[in-house]
C-alpha cells in the first residue's frame, strides 16, 4: 500500500486533508501526522512514506526548510526519495507559481476536484519510479533518484518564489531587477558599509541575518536569502545549500567524505568548509 506523511499546523486543515485523501485515494495509507517542521523531518526520514503533504509555513522549521533537510538527510541505500506535494493556504498567484513549474499543490481549504488531480499525479510518479528501480541493474542506484530530486528543487524554487517574505516586495518584482551592484551592510560595531559585490565570497543564512564574507571582512544584512537570491547572476554566484550561495570562480577545491557529502574550500577563506547539500549536489556532477 502506498504510505503518506501529513504535516499541518492546523489540525483542522490536517484533518480535512485526510479525509479527502481517503475518498480520492482510498489505498493510502496516512503512517503520521505532525504539525512543526523539525517533526516532519523526523518522521519522513524514520517511517520513509511515499508522498510528504507539507504546509509552507508551520512554526518553527518552515515546509520548504524541512523538505530541503529531508533531502540532504534522506538514506544513500535503496530506498526511493518520496513524492513532495506542498499545502497553501496562498493566493492564486501562488497557485500561478506552482503551476509554471509542473509541479504540484494543495491549496487550502482543501478543493477535491484539484486534490483528485493531484493523486493522479502522484499514481502515474509512482508507477514510473516503481517501473524505473525495477529495471536498474542489481547494486545500481536507482534511476529515478536524480529526477526527483530535480523535481524537488524545481517545486522548492516554486515555493520560494511565490511567497514574498514579510514587509518585503514579492520576487516577481526583484527578479526583474538591474543585479546588484553593492551590498549595503553593517559590521560588527554596527557600522554601515557598502560593500562591492565583486568583493563577496559568499553569503550565509544565520538566523534572521545573512552574513556576507569577502577575503577580508564579514558584514550582516537583514534581507532574507530568498529575496537576495533573483538579484544574483546565477552564472557568478551558486546555491550550495539552502542557506549558502558561493562566488563559483572562488571554489578552489572540492572534495567528497566518506559518506559521499562534498565539501568545498574557497580562495580568500582558507580553513572554512561549507558542505553541499544533496539538492545541490548535481551541479558538481562531472567531480
Amino acid at each position: 500500500m502506498p504510505t503518506a506523511l501529513i504535516a499541518e499546523d492546523e489540525p483542522l486543515l490536517a484533518q480535512a486533508l485526510k479525509a479527502e485523501l481517503a475518498q480520492a485515494w482510498p489505498a493510502l495509507q496516512i503512517v503520521a501526522t505532525v504539525g512543526d517542521g523539525a517533526s516532519a523531518v523526523r518522521e519522513a526520514l524514520a517511517r520513509r512514506p511515499d508522498v510528504l503533504f507539507f504546509d509552507i509555513r508551520m512554526p518553527g522549521q518552515d515546509g520548504l526548510a524541512a523538505a530541503a533537510e529531508v533531502a540532504d538527510r534522506w538514506p544513500h541505500d535503496d530506498a526511493p526519495m518520496p513524492q513532495l506535494v506542498f499545502v497553501t493556504a496562498y493566493d492564486e498567484y501562488a497557485a500561478r507559481a506552482f503551476d509554471a513549474q509542473a509541479l504540484d499543490y494543495v491549496l487550502k481549504p482543501v478543493q477535491p476536484e484539484r486534490l483528485r488531480r493531484t493523486v493522479v499525479r502522484l499514481q502515474q510518479a509512482l508507477a514510473a519510479s516503481a517501473a524505473a528501480d525495477e529495471a536498474a541493474p542489481a547494486g545500481q542506484a536507482p534511476a529515478t533518484l536524480e529526477h526527483t530530486l530535480a523535481q524537488w528543487r524545481q517545486l522548492l524554487g516554486a515555493a520560494g518564489g511565490a511567497l514574498p517574505a514579510a514587509g518585503l516586495p514579492a520576487l516577481a518584482g526583484a527578479a526583474g531587477a538591474a543585479p546588484l551592484k553593492f551590498i549595503t551592510a553593517s559590521d560588527a560595531v554596527g557600522t554601515v558599509r557598502m560593500v562591492p559585490i565583486d568583493e563577496v565570497l559568499y553569503f550565509e543564512a544565520a538566523d534572521k541575518y545573512i552574513r556576507v564574507l569577502t577575503a577580508m571582512q564579514e558584514h550582516l544584512i537583514r534581507t532574507p536569502l530568498k529575496q537576495l537570491l533573483p538579484q544574483l547572476d546565477p552564472q557568478v554566484f551558486w546555491q550550495v545549500h539552502r542557506a549558502v550561495v558561493v562566488r563559483a570562480s572562488a571554489i578552489e577545491q572540492v572534495r567528497r567524505d566518506e559518506a559521499g557529502k562534498l565539501h568545498l574550500s574557497l580562495r580568500g577563506r582558507a580553513g572554512e568548509d561549507i558542505v553541499v547539500s544533496r539538492l545541490y549536489a548535481h551541479l558538481f556532477k562531472a567531480m
